[in-house]
């Protein structure tokens, strides 16, 4: 395999990982070329487990730009706008919403770094527990924990928008501020 075999094949799952978890997409281009350079530089081709490695690296090189980015100054705290109504009635149908939703996006991006790895690892990448285990460098419990309490902060997220959206509410700056206020809790 070519380098730019390797690159067209994996080149979407690097980039969609970067944007999820950068949640820019300039930054999450430029990371994910980062990662690509990165791989090249290395011997690669002696790799088992190809996507394994490459998620791993492109895991650690999000986290440092988010390290990086952070220590530089302060985030800024975004707007929402919920885009498109959600009738999951679960986290998992919710979860396979979750590209057609801004306001996913924005609540997934909002979780601690820990937590959103493991969510976007196992939800956006369709890796297996132990897959995410892998690359995150942590025991399998550990991955399961940081899933479970993802999906638990996601679904309170969820169901607050939608008894706000039953109750008539415009997603205003009213909304905007109530969802805002429970994600600092």
């Amino acid at each position: 395999m070519s380098d730019k075999e390797l690159f067209e094949m994996y080149n979407k799952d690097v980039y969609r990982t970067c944007y999820y978890m950068l949640h820019h997409a300039q930054d999450a281009e430029d990371v994910c070329h980062d990662v690509f350079i990165t791989v090249f530089r290395q011997d690669w081709r002696k790799v088992e487990y190809m996507k394994t490695w490459l998620m791993r690296i492109t895991v650690n090189h999000c986290l440092n730009f988010l390290k990086k980015k952070h220590s530089a100054k302060e985030r800024e705290k975004k707007q929402f706008m919920l885009t498109a109504q959600t009738t999951a009635h679960s986290a998992d149908q919710a979860m396979e919403q979750l590209e057609e939703s801004e306001a996913w996006k924005q609540w997934i991006h909002e979780l601690p770094e820990k937590i959103r790895s493991a969510i976007l690892l196992r939800y956006v990448n369709e890796l297996s527990l132990s897959e995410a285990a892998e690359i995150l460098e942590v025991p399998i419990g550990t991955v399961k924990s940081r899933v479970y309490k993802g999906l638990r902060l996601l679904r309170k997220k969820w169901e607050k928008a939608r008894k706000l959206h039953q109750k008539g509410e415009v997603y205003g700056e009213k909304y905007r501020k109530s969802i805002i206020s429970s994600s600092e809790k």
